[in-house]
């Protein structure tokens, strides 16, 4: 098993910056690629980033590139998610996964999951 808290949402005003945090523990955390996710109301779960077992490797949504940077620190057993220039439409509930697969942005590939947290953009 493994366990993943994220932290780090909030509100902000359009143009500014968050990071949400992705703590893990549990099963071996450099085993898995790690993504974030984000869920809007009313529509479903969508890929965002992620980042392979070193941290060497990243891939990114389309709304997110050039905005949204994800990393990951092992030794810490944390994944970062630093979001700049933030937009309204970036508001949504935001979710660490763990999967076995690198590259994966199907949610039904990511064997484990956070609580997620809210994030909140004002125009």
């Amino acid at each position: 098993q493994v366990q993943l808290v994220e932290s780090g949402g909030g509100l902000v005003q359009a143009g500014g910056s968050l990071r949400l945090s992705c703590a893990a523990s549990g099963r071996t955390f450099s085993n898995y690629a790690m993504g974030w996710f984000r869920q809007a109301p009313g529509k479903e779960r969508e890929f965002v980033a992620g980042i392979d077992w070193s941290g060497g490797i990243r891939y990114y949504a389309v709304s997110a590139t050039g905005r949204f940077t994800i990393s990951r620190d092992s030794a810490k057993n944390t994944v970062y998610l630093q979001m700049n220039n933030l937009k309204p439409e970036d508001t949504a509930v935001y979710y660490c996964g763990a999967s076995a697969i690198l590259g994966s942005r199907q949610i039904h590939e990511y064997d484990y999951w956070g609580q997620g947290t809210q994030v909140t953009v004002s125009s």
